[in-house]
């Protein structure tokens, strides 16, 4: 897998303080994407052993309150198979930090179901995730007052609490 940036000390991707790893690669190459140039999967630099162990030490301070994961898409079947054991390793290291991730995929659709989308990695980087970000970005509907999202089909699901209920629970701390 590759990456495209890094942002440590980020407050727009997520709640809070937070450092956000864009990871490259897309095929949903929504119309009006802020950052085509990560649809291509060999764009940026390599996602090594280093890079993520840079990352989890950028999360030790009390005030980052977790990682965020955008891209590019992260449930692109070949970014799930390296983002995997890294959330493992994040959500060891950090059990109370929360984890953010942004996806063009649709939840109960392409991720919760048989899709090309879901791999055998798909279930467990969902149980990483405490928000998940879903659906795809419709220029139509773009929306620049949303909270974390750019167009109004987008959805915050509360990860955790769509576990516990075992439906989709939207994140109560959302505001329009």
């Amino acid at each position: 897998m590759n990456y495209c940036n890094i942002k440590y000390f980020d407050i727009a991707n997520g709640e809070g303080v937070r450092t956000t790893l864009f990871v490259s690669g897309c095929t949903n190459r929504c119309k009006g994407c802020f950052q085509p140039e990560t649809w291509d999967f060999s764009y940026g630099e390599p996602f090594t052993k280093e890079v993520g162990d840079q990352i989890i030490s950028s999360l030790s301070p009390y005030y980052i309150s977790g990682l965020t994961l955008l891209g590019g898409e992260p449930f692109e079947p070949s970014n799930q198979t390296a983002l995997v054991p890294f959330l493992r390793r994040v959500k060891e290291t950090y059990p109370d930090k929360n984890i953010w991730c942004f996806t063009g995929f649709v939840l109960e659709e392409h991720l919760l179901k048989d899709s090309p989308k879901r791999t055998v990695f798909t279930d467990e980087m969902l149980s990483y995730i405490d928000i998940l970000v879903d659906g795809p970005y419709i220029e139509s509907l773009r929306n620049i007052a949303l909270q974390f999202r750019g167009s109004e089909n987008q959805r915050i699901i509360d990860m955790n609490k769509t576990r516990e209920e075992g439906r989709v629970v939207l994140w109560d701390k959302l505001r329009r």
